[in-house]
């Protein structure tokens, strides 16, 4: 899926899994189609430079917004909004 055909409310919608800490890029691809580095890019077009610049300083150091570096299996959270 392109990120230029994606409508508002999708991108809102993975803008807020993307700043959600538990939720992997793994779930958005699942969801979306995106991997991460499309995620990135929507993330960059879609907030504020400094907003941009503390999400990626906190994705890169949280384990679990990757679910290969993950300690953990169970107990994974689900949002209501989330496709089953």
């Amino acid at each position: 899926m392109k990120i230029s055909n994606l409508d508002n409310q999708t991108i809102d919608r993975i803008v807020e899994m993307a700043w959600e800490d538990r939720t992997p890029f793994e779930a958005i691809e699942a969801q979306f189609g995106l991997q991460e580095k499309h995620v990135i890019t929507l993330m960059r077009g879609s907030v504020s430079v400094s907003s941009f610049k503390m999400w990626r300083k906190r994705v890169t150091t949280r384990n679990t917004k990757h679910l290969r570096k993950r300690g953990f299996t169970a107990g994974r959270f689900k949002s209501k909004n989330q496709k089953n």
